[in-house]
């Protein structure tokens, strides 16, 4: 097939995958999958452009933190909140302390247990107060924030994608998408990422790029205890890498800022 056709295919995928926007899925393949998986970040700067007018807007007719919860109802409306259900499918078998197919049979479960329940709490609490700290800096460098720490969540998955991690079921999205970005996109994917941050913190272009690679950094040391206790990546693991470096980024963007 052209590539072209493989591309348009790609970004079809990308954009069903990471937002709930209307777009009919085309072919499926792993080919296609390692093509949505690297523009995942772009998916992830599209949103995060959107939802940083969403919290610039409402901070103008309602106090920050209003503004702040409200955007991250908008993300978890505008992604299903497929993200936060894998972050507490993760949580949650992570804090079993089973292993293998015992822990993948806790994140099939559609319950929510403590852990999952506390990690979705505190996820959602230090967003919802990063962007209410955001909502008061200035206009492009609060927009600039909001673009980068949501690109770079979408960054992580292709992290979790790259080549050599294998997927923990012979099935499902992990077992589509597993080891299909390769180096060089996640070399060119980070660069970009890492050049949008540079505007978030006004008098510091150093630390949008250094938060978004520290987010980066300790999303590998997880995936690697991930891939230990799990035997690889899952469906689940990609949305919680998606909230957990997304969380990291926001966090590096505001500290000291």
């Amino acid at each position: 097939m052209p590539t072209e056709s493989r591309l348009g295919a790609g970004i079809r995928l990308a954009v069903t995958t990471f937002t709930t926007l209307p777009v009919r899925a085309g072919r499926i393949d792993r080919a296609v999958a390692g093509v949505a998986m690297t523009l995942a970040p772009a998916v992830g700067a599209l949103l995060g452009a959107l939802l940083g007018g969403v919290l610039l807007l409402t901070a103008t007719l309602a106090p920050a933190p209003v503004a702040a919860v409200v955007t991250v109802g908008v993300g978890a409306l505008l992604t299903r909140g497929l993200h936060l259900d894998g972050l507490a499918d993760t949580v949650d078998a992570l804090g079993s302390y089973r292993r293998g197919a015992a822990a993948l049979e806790i994140m099939k479960k559609p319950d929510v247990g403590p852990f999952g329940v506390v990690a979705l709490v505190v996820v959602l609490l230090l967003q919802a107060a990063v962007l209410a700290e955001l909502a008061g800096r200035s206009r492009p460098a609060a927009l600039a924030a909001v673009v980068a720490a949501t690109a770079a969540g979408r960054l992580g998955v292709g992290l979790a994608c790259r080549r050599g991690v294998p997927a923990a079921r012979p099935d499902g999205l992990g077992a589509l998408v597993a080891g299909t970005v390769p180096p060089v996109a996640l070399v060119v994917g980070t660069a970009a990422v890492a050049l949008l941050a540079v505007p978030a913190v006004a008098g510091r272009p150093w630390q949008g790029p250094l938060a978004v690679l520290a987010a980066l950094t300790v999303a590998v040391g997880l995936l690697r205890h991930v891939v230990r206790r799990l035997g690889g990546v899952t469906g689940d693991v990609l949305g919680a890498t998606v909230e957990i470096v997304t969380t990291l980024a926001y966090l590096g963007l505001v500290l000291s800022g």
